[in-house]
């Protein structure tokens, strides 16, 4: 068999998995999120997960808080963070929903910017502190946006080193990276953890229609994670809002299309109740068919083309290690 039919075999049968876990009956009955496995950890997940960002941004922090709680309770277990969001309040902010019982309900993910082991040791502690927790569920290494990211992750006294360590002192169960640049970054940082004798469970990044145009994770690095059973974890499904300035297309229909990829969940800013029940009600819409996704590529090819509304590949401007160096080391 050669690598194409390996490759589009497995997409099949995961993609057989995802889908079923979706399909209209009694996980989403009643409006909640339906779950999805998450790789090959034996875990399932919420297809939508709650970003951390927009949280910590938020006017109101008590607003915040109740906001976590309600989406958890519509069937949201999924909870992203990263130690660098907002100055750490997106992190007490989330730590603060979760008390009262609401840490058990949830999948809590995290990231750290740290590539040496030092500063992702003091980074995972602190993330730890700010969430009120003594384990997040999984742990990422943040912005891998750099052709040399990985050298300097595994690198002797690298980054690597403080997350294995925190797995086996119990403080994440499960380990991954996220970056928003160039499917190579990705690629090249799966090859050198394999070289480690390292594998990831999870990746994150942009999965929306424009990158199926473009520089495109879809295209290099999906069909990879799917074959290797490594969770995929889909974000920017409408690049900050970037995709819907080009008019081509609307937020439900950017969400619908990011759930059709063989995604365990699209991790989708919510900042507000209406944009909570507009990403529940795109969790829980039926699957798009293969003619919906085709007429919905076909309309963004012409905006798509040029990358101007990713700016995350395109430009600096979602950059942060870029603009906080001092957070690497």
């Amino acid at each position: 068999m050669n690598r194409r039919a390996f490759i589009r075999g497995a997409i099949e049968t995961a993609g057989a998995a995802w889908l079923a876990a979706r399909l209209p009956g009694r996980a989403n009955a009643a409006g909640r999120v339906p779950q999805r496995p998450l790789g090959q950890t034996g875990v399932s997940v919420s297809a939508i997960g709650l970003g951390g960002f927009h949280i910590g941004q938020m006017r109101d922090a008590e607003a915040s808080v109740r906001l976590v709680r309600d989406a958890v309770d519509r069937g949201i277990t999924f909870l992203d963070n990263c130690w660098d969001y907002n100055g750490g309040a997106s992190e007490e902010r989330m730590g603060r929903a979760l008390r009262d019982g609401y840490r058990v309900k949830v999948f809590l993910m995290t990231k750290i910017d740290g590539r040496t082991k030092d500063a992702a040791a003091r980074q995972i502690d602190e993330s730890l502190g700010r969430l009120g927790t003594d384990h997040v569920d999984l742990l990422q290494i943040h912005e891998v946006i750099r052709v040399e990211d990985p050298d300097r992750v595994f690198a002797e006294g690298g980054a690597i080193e403080a997350v294995l360590a925190a797995r086996r002192a119990g403080k994440t169960r499960f380990i991954g990276f996220t970056g928003h640049k160039d499917p190579l970054v990705h690629l090249r940082m799966l090859d050198v953890a394999a070289a480690h004798d390292v594998r990831f469970d999870t990746v994150q990044m942009p999965l929306n229609l424009m990158d199926h145009h473009f520089r495109s994770f879809e295209h290099g690095v999906l069909p990879r994670l799917v074959a290797e059973g490594i969770g995929v974890l889909g974000m920017k499904s409408m690049g900050d809002k970037l995709l819907l300035e080009s008019g081509a297309v609307t937020a439900p229909e950017c969400l619908r299309y990011a759930l059709s990829l063989p995604t365990s969940t699209v991790i989708t800013g919510i900042d507000a109740p209406s944009i909570l029940d507009q990403a529940v009600a795109a969790a829980t819409a039926p699957s798009l068919s293969d003619g919906e996704v085709q007429a919905l590529r076909d309309k963004t090819a012409t905006a798509a083309s040029s990358g101007r509304y990713e700016l995350f590949k395109t430009s600096d401007r979602f950059d942060s290690t870029a603009k906080h160096p001092e957070w690497l080391v």
